[in-house]
């Protein structure tokens, strides 16, 4: 009897703790140094909190001598929102005077399950199964699911007019310098199907998994590169 009762007692016990908070995303600042090709630059990033979620704003510009090839820039805008660990797009908007892509602005309506917009002078609308990611908010999605546990084996990302599943792999950790310091970071690597294009971001545990280097390859071949100068948390 008296064992029943402890045992009752420890279900008790166990059902009145509380589940665990979710661990939210840190408002920040940072700056890495960026190489494209033969092009070298400057990415600027900014993560503030919304009423709802993040805005996230990504700048790239050309620096010293690489102003001679190009003065363009690259600058996306991603909004999402935050519910019960869910990070969910809301309106992606990018301009890209480097390679003179068609300029993009979609919006993300879940109460349709539809995201419509334009890229460039074309009109488009597709509709959404499932939660989607533009090419921004997914690696903010990333940092939130290593927080809170792991990142999941597959995400789908909106590409162009087009629904694509991105496998994710867990590269393993390494030590990494930069900067902004030495890191042990894990690897983090997304490839979209059908694509020859694999991204990586090596995500730093004591940054919020803040990527400290993103890294390109096209084919095996390295595009693009960017590696942490500074990181500055936001006061709220």
């Amino acid at each position: 009897m008296r064992l029943a009762r402890w045992a009752f007692a420890a279900l008790l016990a166990l059902l009145s703790i509380p589940a665990l908070a979710e661990v939210t995303l840190v408002p920040h600042t940072a700056q890495y140094d960026v190489k494209i090709s033969i092009v070298s630059g400057v990415l600027n990033t900014e993560l503030r909190r919304t009423a709802g979620g993040y805005l996230a704003h990504h700048v790239v510009r050309a620096t010293g001598m690489s102003k001679l090839l190009t003065n363009g820039s690259m600058d996306v805008t991603s909004e999402f929102s935050s519910s019960d660990g869910e990070l969910k797009p809301i309106r992606f908007h990018a301009i890209d005077t480097i390679k003179n892509d068609p300029d993009v602005d979609l919006r993300f309506d879940w109460s349709t399950n539809e995201v419509s917009g334009t890229i460039g002078e074309e009109n488009v609308t597709q509709k959404l199964d499932g939660v989607v990611h533009d090419s921004v908010s997914i690696q903010y999605r990333l940092m939130s699911d290593l927080l809170n546990g792991g990142a999941n084996d597959r995400y789908t990302l909106f590409d162009i007019e087009k629904l694509r599943v991105a496998d994710v792999t867990n590269t393993g950790t390494k030590k990494v310098k930069t900067k902004a310091g030495t890191f042990v970071a894990v690897g983090i690597q997304h490839q979209k199907e059908g694509s020859s294009r694999t991204t990586t971001l090596w995500c730093v545990e004591e940054l919020g998994y803040l990527p400290v280097i993103i890294e390109q390859h096209r084919a095996g071949k390295l595009k693009f590169r960017a590696t942490l100068e500074r990181y500055t948390p936001t006061p709220e």
